[in-house]
């Protein structure tokens, strides 16, 4: 169980980003797509350090831009420091994860945040 994480413009087109294999479904060679599966397992940290009571659903439906901050925040915090193991609950692979949506809210800071 998880969520799909996806960044989009106002039609629902997913936005493109640089390549990247982050996630729990990874793409072989990669996706340039800004989306990704990503594993309820870190969802103790985002409760903990983006929202108490949405935890990462909170950037659902928000623009990038008005969820960077926190994002960023949460991140330094946790640190992107992933382990080898993906499903590993660590504050690392939490941290890691939030690199790679804020990388994306960067490039697109009007996009929307899906999280399904």
């Amino acid at each position: 169980m998880g969520w799909w994480i996806s960044l989009e413009n106002k039609r629902g087109k997913i936005y493109n980003t640089t390549p990247h294999s982050e996630g729990g479904v990874i793409t072989l060679g990669g996706s340039n797509e800004a989306t990704m599966s990503l594993t309820w397992n870190y969802s103790k940290y985002y409760y903990q350090y983006i929202d108490a009571e949405e935890g990462l659903r909170w950037i659902n439906g928000k623009t990038a831009k008005e969820t960077l901050e926190r994002l960023i925040t949460a991140k330094n915090i946790l640190i992107d420091d992933p382990s080898d193991n993906y499903w590993a609950e660590t504050p690392g692979n939490a941290g890691h994860a939030l690199a790679v949506l804020v990388s994306w809210a960067k490039q697109h800071p009007k996009g929307i945040w899906r999280v399904s």
